[in-house]
């Protein structure tokens, strides 16, 4: 499951990628304008800086901006470096293994075998999703949403 704060991470990369490679913007103004809790937004945005996905400018006119092209950015890297592991158990995960200790032999294990499976379908959307990706498709939803008039 996507933790909060994933999906916040997800939303304030989507605002500045939407804004470009323009000026940084303030954390106040993200947590403002996609309504999420600043403190917590912070230390997301340190995480994503950590990691190189973003740049920040500190002093006056400071601010983040993205680091890297949108189009560069997955979704499954950004869901990895803040909530770890796609893998639904343990013992399909590519990059933190360990095997179950309820398990005979994880060769036969058909549980197993499913959550493979569910981790590579996993994988494999997250991995060919980008930032501009979902830029696009937030841009095709807003068209096909009926504007309303209620004019009399």
């Amino acid at each position: 499951m996507l933790s909060q704060k994933a999906k916040y991470g997800i939303q304030a990369l989507l605002f500045l990628a939407r804004r470009g490679q323009g000026s940084p913007v303030l954390i106040k103004e993200i947590a403002e304008k996609e309504r999420l809790p600043k403190k917590f937004l912070e230390a997301i945005l340190l995480d994503l800086k950590s990691t190189g996905i973003l740049h920040a400018r500190p002093g006056r006119g400071g601010g983040y901006t993205l680091n890297r092209p949108p189009r560069t950015v997955t979704l499954g890297r950004v869901i990895r470096l803040i909530d770890g592991p796609l893998a639904p158990i343990p013992c399909v995960s590519q990059t933190a293994y360990a095997p179950c200790k309820d398990c005979v032999d994880e060769r036969i294990c058909v549980i197993r075998a499913v959550m493979k499976q569910v981790r590579d379908a996993t994988a494999k959307i997250l991995d060919e999703t980008t930032l501009e990706d979902l830029l696009e498709k937030e841009q095709h939803l807003s068209r096909s949403v009926p504007v309303l008039d209620f004019h009399i």
